[in-house]
Parts: C-alpha cells; structure tokens; sequence
C-alpha cells in the first residue's frame, strides 16, 4: 500500500494540532493565574459540556434520517433513567432496528 500525505494536508493536521495545544495551554495558565474565578466565567465554563454536545447532536438529528432522528429520542428517554452505556446501545438499536427491519 502507497500512502502519501498530501503537504498542505500535513500542515493542516500540524495547525490543528498546535491551535489545540495553545487553547487548552493558554486555559490552563489562565485559570492558574487567577486566585478566584470571576462569576461569569466560572457560568460560562458550566455551559461548555452543553454547547459541545448540542454542537455534535443538531446536524445529525437535523440532517438525519427518520431513524437517526428515532435513535436519538430513545437515547433521550433512556437516559433520563439509566446510565451513559444503556444510553447508547438503546439508540445504537434503535437506529439498527430502524434501518433493517422498515429500510428507513
């Protein structure tokens, strides 16, 4: 097998890398500096695990099909009540139970 990487895919992946290096350095030597974390950044930190997975879940449940968008409300309801796992094996079933047995 022939593998080239392409160089302007090369330093693509090397500014990735060091734009996430830099941003979770530069948070960690910010929040170190500071002897209290101010009341609007300490909300705006508790708000980062909501963006991120709205940010990761809407183009899919949005762009999706019927069984993703179906997947995604059983992951939704079952979480209310069982842990993380459970979670995703019912929405992991739900999409499979969707797409083999209606073809959606």
């Amino acid at each position: 097998m022939n593998f080239a990487l392409d160089p302007a895919t090369a330093w693509l992946i090397i500014a990735a890398a060091v734009a996430t290096y830099l941003t979770r350095v530069g948070g960690y030597v910010l929040i170190t500096r500071m002897s209290t974390i101010p009341p609007r950044l300490e909300a705006a930190l508790n708000a980062v695990p909501a963006a991120v997975l709205t940010t990761l879940c809407a183009p899919a449940f949005f762009n999706g099909g019927l069984d993703i968008k179906l997947a995604m409300l059983v992951a939704l309801v079952v979480s209310l009540k069982y842990p993380g796992l459970i979670m995703l094996a019912a929405g992991w079933a739900t999409a499979m139970l969707c797409r083999h047995a209606f073809g959606l």
